[in-house]
């Protein structure tokens, strides 16, 4: 499967709730309403960069108002909303920032240790829905985190294709000034190759 076209993002997984992004709050907000991040040091002003709202139709337990504060206002990051690989969850990137949580469940929410989140990218055969950094990858699978890459470049990943159980894909390297090619195993999230390397001793990184 080329990646080279993000693929639709709603339809790689099926799901139990619908939703609405928001462009402006609602006129009637539903009773329910959560924010995430929730309490953490360090995003107590998190809001404060703009928000994504989301109105969320969970098959079963009532509407509720998702506000999602935007991780960086860089126009570049993604913003959208992703299926996951458990259909109760919902998947909402703000600004590089992700935010996974149960519909059926919204007062607890995961936000993913990644950031930014510059991609996503639904793997339907494997049941994972992978997050792409500037230096590794994180797959979410039906439980959670599946695992985490090592490092893979010094800055920039960029996935080629995805064949049976692994993925392809180049990150960059500091000393050559080129692109180095990587295999991630999906299965464990072991990978061979890629860009990062440590400098010679004595030379500064």
């Amino acid at each position: 499967m080329k990646l080279d076209q993000p693929p639709d993002e709603t339809e790689q997984f099926s799901h139990h709730w619908s939703v609405e992004i928001l462009k402006t709050p609602p006129l009637i907000a539903p009773a329910r309403q959560f924010i995430y991040p929730q309490q953490i040091a360090g995003e107590e002003d998190a809001l404060a960069r703009g928000a994504l709202q989301l109105m969320v139709h969970p098959s079963s337990g009532g509407t509720f108002l998702a506000t999602c504060a935007l991780g960086f206002t860089d126009p570049t990051m993604p913003t959208g909303v992703f299926a996951c690989p458990d259909p109760r969850e919902i998947c909402a990137v703000a600004g590089g920032y992700a935010y996974v949580f149960d519909t059926t469940q919204p007062d607890y929410c995961t936000h993913v240790a990644m950031k930014p989140v510059v991609e996503v990218r639904p793997l339907a055969p494997q049941k994972l829905l992978l997050f792409v950094g500037f230096h590794s990858i994180i797959a979410w699978g039906t439980s959670g985190t599946a695992w985490e890459t090592a490092r893979l470049s010094w800055e920039g990943v960029r996935i080629t294709s995805v064949e049976a159980d692994t993925l392809h894909g180049m990150g960059w390297n500091l000393l050559t000034d080129r692109e180095v090619a990587f295999e991630v195993d999906l299965l464990t999230g072991h990978h061979q190759g890629g860009g990062f390397s440590q400098p010679p001793q004595g030379q500064k990184s």
